[in-house]
């Protein structure tokens, strides 16, 4: 089947199986392999990208189901040649350390930032609970976070 999309402002048509989960389609399909897949079983959160600017876990996802959908991935995050707030804040903050779980993470940022852009830590905390890192033990990522939403203003200006 054919199935259309706007990726990172794009929009996109390719064939995929009807079966076909998001996260392949982003990453075997379109070749956008910042989408990283972990578990297969929504558990650990590295493939959460944005769709209609709300953070899914693509794994759980059909691609069919994000036919007609905006989709964006870590890809997308960078505009213009200039990196994102939040991904100057993973820099800044040493919010990574394998790299694994960082694209999930920074787009559920991107989302928290986008909803509210001042979260406290308790908030970040909790839009990061549904994603696991073996590495950092959250507290440089909760940093980076509260790094990106301190320096926004100074970002967009």
């Amino acid at each position: 089947m054919q199935i259309t999309m706007t990726v990172n402002g794009t929009e996109v048509t390719a064939e995929a199986e009807p079966r076909t989960l998001l996260v392949h389609f982003i990453r075997d399909t379109l070749k956008l392999t910042g989408t990283h897949w972990g578990c297969d079983t929504s558990n650990c959160g590295t493939c959460v990208l944005l769709m209609d600017g709300e953070p899914v876990k693509s794994c759980t996802v059909l691609a069919a189901m994000a036919a007609g959908r905006e989709i964006r991935t870590v890809e997308g995050l960078a505009q213009n040649g200039q990196l994102d707030v939040v991904q100057q804040g993973f820099m800044a903050e040493h919010g990574l350390q394998c790299g694994f779980c960082t694209p999930g993470m920074m787009m559920t940022a991107r989302a928290l930032l986008d909803r509210n852009p001042d979260p406290d830590e308790t908030e970040i905390r909790t839009a990061i609970s549904g994603q696991i890192c073996r590495c950092t033990g959250y507290a440089t990522i909760v940093r980076s976070v509260q790094w990106a939403a301190a320096n926004s203003e100074d970002v967009k200006a």
